[in-house]
């Protein structure tokens, strides 16, 4: 690629990077292999060094260094002059962006898997944000809930449905490769993530004891201490806290809506939005229960 050609591409996604974020998303410089533009600052780290997720200040933690910041955004473009595209983060917020690329290559139609799986879960796949793909394929962007443990996989859910979840990035459009630029195909707003596809989506609960029905004395303090537990969340840990709070109170047997205006009213209280806690103890609610053989 030319001088001109990496100037211009380079302007082209810096430009498109600062227009994302302005949009709430989470943003850093990727280059033209689609893999972070500066490099780690702890390359040369002795082995064993516990991973830095961007803690020590400096710039090079790819995912890790995403913002909303512009001065933030400025300061990592301008140490990344051969970056061509910027990478979005997913899993960030309250409302946090989920991301499902579906492949169109090789005789693989992630589009029509994507259709196919609806249609054997049962539900509709919602008109969402999509961005097409240089190699043909589609981006289509939904919001989940907060603190679902959601992570990245390749063609798990089907041929060609590869789903970006939490700790991992979508390219943005505005962004460059040798194949292409990365384009809206629909800038409509990103809807809901389906709850079935939600589903598919999560791991595997764990095994879990038959529940224990607490008499009703022990049965209150236990969804007191619960309710406790997530309005003592540190930051960040919020979402956290309300989903794992959430699962342990309705293996108590406790009245279901009790346990679900008492745990959305005290997240609610530490400012998390009423109807993304809503989304997120629902999700607790709806979660598979096993029992051991």
């Amino acid at each position: 690629m030319s001088n001109r050609t990496t100037r211009s591409a380079w302007l082209r996604a810096i430009e498109s990077a600062h227009q994302a974020a302005q949009h709430g998303l989470h943003v850093f410089p990727i280059g033209s292999a689609k893999l972070p533009a500066i490099r780690s600052p702890h390359r040369d780290d002795p082995p064993g060094t516990p991973p830095c997720r961007g803690t020590c200040g400096r710039l090079g933690h790819g995912v890790h260094d995403a913002t909303t910041d512009p001065k933030r955004i400025d300061e990592q473009f301008d140490a990344a002059p051969h970056a061509c595209g910027y990478g979005i983060a997913c899993g960030r917020g309250y409302e946090p962006l989920l991301g499902v690329d579906l492949d169109r290559k090789n005789g693989v139609d992630g589009v029509v898997s994507l259709a196919a799986l609806a249609e054997q879960h049962g539900f509709t796949v919602p008109e969402t944000t999509i961005i097409a793909t240089p190699s043909g394929g589609e981006h289509r962007w939904f919001i989940g809930p907060a603190g679902a443990p959601v992570r990245n996989s390749a063609s798990k859910l089907g041929p060609g449905v590869d789903v970006r979840g939490y700790g991992g990035f979508l390219v943005g459009p505005g962004s460059w490769t040798p194949k292409g630029i990365y384009r809206f195909v629909d800038r409509r707003p990103a809807a809901e993530l389906p709850d079935a596809l939600l589903a598919l989506m999560l791991p595997p609960p764990p095994v879990r004891r038959p529940p224990v029905y607490l008499p009703g004395p022990r049965r209150g303090a236990a969804l007191v201490g619960l309710v406790k537990f997530v309005l003592e969340a540190p930051e960040g840990e919020l979402n956290t806290r309300l989903y794992w709070s959430a699962c342990r109170a309705y293996e108590t047997g406790v009245d279901a809506d009790s346990i679900s205006r008492a745990l959305v009213d005290a997240a609610v209280s530490l400012g998390h939005p009423e109807h993304a806690a809503e989304r997120t103890v629902s999700s607790a609610r709806n979660a598979p229960m096993r029992t051991s053989a």
